[in-house]
């Protein structure tokens, strides 16, 4: 049987005195902090060793520095979160029904300027993640355990009215957005198979509900990995199928006063921000892996979308700057009919990827809400979060386009833009808190600055066009 220990030494304060510690119990946590005698003892690093009697004997035990240990309560074995699922899970998550909208916001400021603005939207969206996985951290270190969601990240670093906004925010945006994925897979499943909609939508949730719910860590990863490689070769089969009447000389148009209107739906595009916290637990709060895992795992996304931008707006000449065509996926599907099912399974494929990571976030960030135990699977925070989608996204045939369109311009850019850099901020630079995870975001104040500027600014415009519009009716 494999034996597990894992010896503690000072994070901070080095000269202070800290007696080593042996731990061997499932998800427990060893980088944590102590209190004895009234002082607060210093946070600890967990220097973990892992060695078989026979294979690994005790005198040369491999060694590797983690939050915790990530145990099988049944099995006693050491099952870390692996980081190529992890990749798959920030990829599978990023690509969703966001990027079938994509042409249509793009198609009036064309493929060259659009580019420009998804790149600059990538790299917004991973300095925003990777601010989340520094806060998380640093609250795992903090209250001493695992799976830590947005409201006890919220909670530590801007307290009691954060925790009302962000919980506000992340579930309207997780639940529009479910009901958004619902909607149009149940459409998908009601076109192949003939079914109504309520059960192609009752089996779509059911399927892949059950998977978040009863499947481990490696099957999930397995489940996202499978997807994945499906969005790939649907993806690539419809590139091909498609650009055989590209016009190069169409990439270049650009329209570049006609591209910030493109921002929320791209930024909800690149929604990723609430796997996050799933990513810290499974890989044992190992930020270079999450790190990886987050560029990666976007890297991916990106290609995906300038590729799709490309191939939709190249091969209809003239589309830039008409607003009088609202949907170029359509009209591409009508000239091309070998491009309809192959839309359709990569529609699927990417949803699927899409629900199965909001479903994990939105049900641990419930159980963690409703105070439930970490490390265990409740069916309750599952049943919160799989049967109001299924409901609501059956009420409206239009509210595919409207959850998208709404989540994209208010939700996004606030908990996953506003946010994260505010939390930064207070715990880098309040005296009330510590942070015994060095800044893996460069940049100090300036760059959280920009950071919510940015997002603050968009919304902002947002507002007023709304208003303006608005007003124009009556």
């Amino acid at each position: 049987m494999a034996l597990i220990s894992a010896h503690c030494y000072p994070l901070l304060k080095p000269t202070s005195l800290i007696l080593p510690s042996s731990v061997s119990a499932a998800r427990t946590p060893v980088l944590r902090r102590l209190v004895r005698s009234g002082t607060r003892r210093p946070l600890q690093r967990c220097l973990c060793s892992q060695y078989a009697d026979e294979r690994h004997p005790a005198e040369s035990p491999q060694q590797l520095e983690r939050l915790f240990s990530n145990l099988n309560q049944a099995t006693m074995k050491h099952e870390p979160g692996s980081l190529t699922s992890s990749i798959f899970l920030v990829a599978g998550t990023t690509v969703g029904a966001g990027i079938l909208a994509i042409p249509a916001v793009t198609q009036e400021a064309g493929f060259l300027a659009s580019a420009v603005t998804c790149i600059f939207c990538w790299l917004y969206m991973v300095v925003t993640g990777l601010l989340v996985a520094e806060v998380n951290v640093n609250t795992m270190c903090e209250i001493g355990s695992g799976g830590v969601s947005l409201v006890s990240m919220a909670m530590r670093t801007l307290g009691t009215a954060g925790v009302r906004t962000a919980c506000l925010s992340y579930l309207f945006i997780h639940y529009a957005l479910l009901v958004a994925y619902v909607a149009r897979s149940s459409d998908i499943i009601t076109n192949s198979l003939g079914i109504p909609l309520w059960e192609s939508a009752t089996l779509f949730s059911l399927a892949f509900g059950g998977i978040c719910y009863f499947g481990s860590q490696r099957l999930i990863g397995a489940v996202n990995g499978f997807l994945v490689v499906g969005i790939l070769a649907s993806f690539t089969s419809l590139v091909v199928v498609a650009s055989g009447n590209l016009q190069w000389s169409s990439l270049l148009e650009a329209n570049f006063a006609a591209a910030p209107q493109s921002i929320p739906i791209i930024a909800l595009s690149f929604v990723y921000q609430n796997v996050v916290p799933v990513l810290c637990t499974n890989l044992e709060g190992d930020l270079s892996k999450v790190r990886t895992a987050i560029i990666a795992g976007t890297a991916i996304p990106l290609v995906l979308f300038l590729v799709w931008d490309g191939v939709i707006l190249g091969t209809l000449p003239g589309i830039t700057g008409n607003s009088n065509v609202s949907d170029p996926l359509e009209l591409l599907r009508s000239n091309n009919g070998m491009v309809g099912p192959i839309v359709e399974a990569f529609s699927f494929l990417a949803i699927g990827t899409s629900y199965i990571g909001f479903v994990l976030g939105l049900s641990d960030f419930l159980a963690d809400l409703l105070k439930l135990p970490s490390g265990q699977n409740k069916p309750l925070p599952y049943l919160l979060t799989l049967l109001p989608p299924l409901v609501l996204s059956q009420l409206d045939p239009e509210i595919f386009f409207k959850a998208l369109d709404f989540a994209g311009t208010y939700g996004v850019l606030v908990l996953f833009g506003v946010f994260p850099a505010a939390m930064s901020w207070s715990e880098r630079y309040s005296d009330e808190l510590e942070a015994p995870v060095p800044p893996i975001v460069p940049g100090g104040k300036v760059t959280l600055g920009v950071v919510m500027g940015g997002a603050l600014l968009v919304i902002v415009s947002e507002i007023i066009k709304d208003i303006m519009q608005l007003q124009g009716l009556h």
